[in-house]
């Protein structure tokens, strides 16, 4: 809608997870550092928490669009509560055949794969997002599937992504065999409010934006609004160049973001 006025390439600001526009700031880098480690030293288990649209997925995009060749990568991402079926889905992730299987044909074949990747010089990662929302018996399960190993290889390595429930989750007394085999953990904290201006600086710069959209107190107003989530500055800075495009405004003024502040918190948005 606004693209064309203001000469971008694509909106700037979608908040679905895509890789090309990831801003690595102090903590996302930090993050994203943890995870390169996790998998380089094989470790067990990784685990990578932080607030409702921190950037956590796409941080997750990043690492397969950079992870080596040689590492088959299963993705879960439909976790729920009353899941029961766990490795199916986790057969399902790695293409592998599930429909059928007793438990115990299940978990044959499953190890089986592991196997036969291990043989052929392949290292077998499993990323399970939104961890948070698995039992703590599907938790267990997992840390049962983390000890299948070869001698002193580690078969499977694990990557846990979840909102800060998971933090806690893994903080009770009956998770302390899982936590023992955390290699790593980082929480993913909101930016720092310095941190605002390079963010929307950058998913601009991405689109092929080349001046300055956005006035300084701007700048200020999207920050204290959105508190450091990208998500949240994303739906912000969007819906700000729609207010700036139907004004016809070369420029986003803290005037037009106060408004549209004001629109949105009188109608509880």
């Amino acid at each position: 809608m606004y693209e064309h006025f203001y000469n971008l390439s694509a909106s700037p600001f979608s908040i679905q997870p895509d890789p090309e526009f990831l801003y690595l700031g102090r903590r996302h880098s930090i993050a994203y550092a943890m995870l390169e480690y996790g998998v380089a030293n094989r470790a067990a288990f990784s685990v990578i928490c932080g607030e409702i649209g921190c950037g956590k997925t796409t941080l997750i995009r990043h690492l397969l669009n950079n992870l080596d060749p040689a590492v088959t990568v299963g993705l879960v991402s439909n976790t729920h509560k009353d899941i029961l079926n766990l490795l199916d889905w986790i057969m399902l992730s790695f293409g592998q055949p599930y429909d059928g299987l007793s438990p115990v044909a299940l978990y044959d074949a499953f190890q089986k794969f592991l196997i036969s990747e291990y043989k052929g010089g392949r290292r077998t990662l499993l990323i399970v997002d939104e961890a948070q929302n698995l039992s703590n018996s599907a938790l267990e399960s997992l840390r049962m599937l983390s000890n299948l190993n070869v001698d002193k290889d580690q078969l499977l390595q694990i990557i846990l992504v979840g909102q800060p429930q998971l933090r806690e989750i893994l903080r009770q007394p009956d998770m302390r065999q899982l936590t023992q085999r955390v290699s790593s953990h980082f929480f993913i904290s909101p930016l720092q409010a310095t941190e605002v201006k390079p963010y929307i600086k950058h998913r601009l710069e991405v689109v092929g934006c080349k001046e300055p959209l956005f006035t300084p107190e701007a700048y200020q107003c999207l920050a204290e609004a959105s508190e450091g989530i990208p998500r949240a500055i994303n739906i912000l800075c969007d819906t700000a160049l729609v207010y700036g495009f139907s004004l016809n405004s070369p420029i986003i003024t803290a005037r037009m973001v106060e408004e549209m502040l004001q629109d949105k918190y009188a109608y509880g948005i």
